[in-house]
């Protein structure tokens, strides 16, 4: 047990190592990196589309990296937007890497590029440990899923420079108590801003994207240390990752136009 636990954190080091040297070359760039984390359904895709679209309409250049286990589905909506889109196919795996983002940025990325916004797996669980390089970390919640999310995930809550509410419009027949979820958030990340969106109505849309802006600009942020997630993951002795529940082939990487 001592030796799984050892070899899970030098493979956290390990990302955490490359993701400073990713967060590095992003900055020389100009380039800020926003990773949003969220579980399955609540409307990241759906907002984080109108958010590229709102940049695009702006003229402000932006592009996504987006991840899933199995399709191509969320890259094609965000493709709409008209700002480039990639997508990487984990195959089973639960949460991205720095790795993966490093190496799949060389050679695509645009170089005016002002944000580059990278949608994690739907899993509020693994995400939450792995840093991957970036300036702003979102984490986003539906009014749906319950005020108290927060006290359930406090890794991925607590380690959140900003905290979005989406589908607000669904709040009244959610019977979404917004009081207890602001305490709920404050509780495991004292002073983190929470902003309410709605993709369906484009409020907080432009926030969002002024809160990307703002940090590639320098502003000051607020960044919590992160406190490692208990993973039910196992590690190979030659730091290969091998999950009990999950297939680690090499991501597959499809540029959408």
């Amino acid at each position: 047990m001592c030796r799984s636990v050892d070899v899970k954190q030098a493979v956290l080091a390990k990302n955490d190592d490359l993701a400073a040297i990713l967060r590095g070359d992003l900055a020389r760039q100009g380039v800020a990196a926003v990773n949003l984390l969220s579980s399955p359904g609540s409307g990241k895709t759906e907002l984080l589309g109108r958010v590229l679209a709102r940049a695009v309409e702006r003229g402000v250049p932006v592009a996504a990296l987006t991840a899933d286990l199995a399709t191509e589905n969320d890259a094609r909506r965000l493709a709409r937007s008209g700002a480039p889109v990639q997508q990487v196919l984990t195959d089973g795996l639960c949460h991205l890497e720095a790795r993966q983002v490093r190496s799949r940025l060389e050679g695509w990325l645009p170089e005016d590029t002002a944000v580059l916004f990278v949608e994690n797996v739907g899993n509020l669980v693994c995400p939450a440990s792995y840093d991957l390089g970036e300036t702003l970390r979102i984490v986003l919640m539906a009014v749906t899923e319950g005020e108290d999310k927060p006290l359930k995930y406090p890794t991925a809550f607590g380690s959140a420079h900003l905290v979005v509410v989406t589908k607000t419009d669904l709040a009244e027949a959610a019977g979404f108590d917004e009081s207890a979820f602001r305490a709920h958030v404050q509780q495991v990340n004292p002073g983190v801003e929470i902003v309410r969106t709605c993709a369906r109505t484009g409020d907080g849309v432009e926030t969002v994207l002024d809160r990307a802006l703002a940090a590639r600009d320098g502003a000051p942020e607020h960044r919590p240390p992160l406190t490692p997630h208990p993973h039910t993951h196992d590690h190979a002795a030659d730091g290969e990752q091998a999950h009990d529940h999950h297939t680690h082939p090499h991501p597959a990487t499809t540029p959408v136009s």
